[in-house]
């Protein structure tokens, strides 16, 4: 039976390593040091790394873990990764023996111009390693990407079924739900899940995984179009919103000076 398991790295990362057995595949390993540490601790070999984007916290240890392993290194096509030996765009797979996995590839620019997804399943589980597109209650920034860009790549992400478990890249989950409570002061659904999220973190716990469920229920990012989502960016603009891409460019610049 395969595991998903975070390696913590920096101050917010997570590296998942997917397990099954001896072998492992990494997802953004932006340093090789803790990916090295729990390979040792485990006594698995390393088999394959996934890349979603260009950043070097998800790069910065692709080289030191791949060169002298020979091991296949996937990556997004559209952008220039160290060690990459397949680049990726959407349509394509990643098939690997051991462990055994089989993800396709999903085009999410915005963060970056040629961010990918790898989404699947694993055990029968939906799953979707997002990178920095979509967080926990939260989205990537537009360093690259066109508002436009972003809120469709979410729309992709969203309209997967709502059990698939999203793996984001950072722990960034209590910042994005404090915004989006602010966005919808009455909502239920996000003062349950805060009060959950906080409960983990308090306990040193990951709260990610998320589900494209919970997203939907109380992401703003993938909730622009929602009228209480949408009259919250109207009234922070001060100004008429022509529809739920104008909204959306509202509510992520709203975030950055939060």
């Amino acid at each position: 039976m395969a595991a998903i398991i975070p390696i913590r790295a920096f101050t917010d990362n997570y590296i998942w390593a997917i397990r099954e057995g001896r072998h492992a595949v990494v997802v953004d390993p932006g340093d090789a040091a803790p990916v090295e540490r729990w390979l040792a601790r485990e006594d698995v070999t390393l088999a394959g790394i996934l890349v979603t984007h260009h950043h070097g916290d998800h790069v910065g240890g692709v080289v030191a873990l791949s060169v002298r392993r020979g091991i296949p290194v996937f990556g997004p096509a559209r952008e220039d990764i160290p060690g990459r030996t397949r680049a990726l765009a959407e349509g394509d797979a990643v098939e690997l023996e051991h462990p055994p996995l089989r993800l396709h590839v999903v085009n999410v620019p915005g963060h970056t111009a040629g961010h990918i997804a790898y989404v699947g399943e694993i055990d029968r589980y939906p799953v979707a390693f997002v990178g920095d597109t979509l967080f926990a209650g939260g989205c990537g920034r537009l360093f690259e990407g066109t508002p436009a860009q972003m809120a469709a790549s979410l729309a992709k992400l969203a309209s997967l079924p709502g059990d698939t478990h999203v793996y984001c890249a950072h722990e960034y989950t209590l910042a994005n739900l404090r915004f989006a409570r602010a966005v919808e002061p009455g909502s239920e659904a996000l003062a349950a899940r805060f009060a959950r999220e906080e409960s983990r973190r308090e306990r040193d716990i990951p709260t990610v995984p998320s589900t494209i469920e919970d997203e939907r229920a109380t992401n703003p990012f993938l909730r622009a179009a929602v009228p209480a989502v949408f009259a919250a960016a109207q009234r922070h603009a001060g100004r008429p919103l022509a529809d739920a891409v104008e909204a959306f460019a509202v509510l992520r610049e709203w975030k950055n000076t939060f």
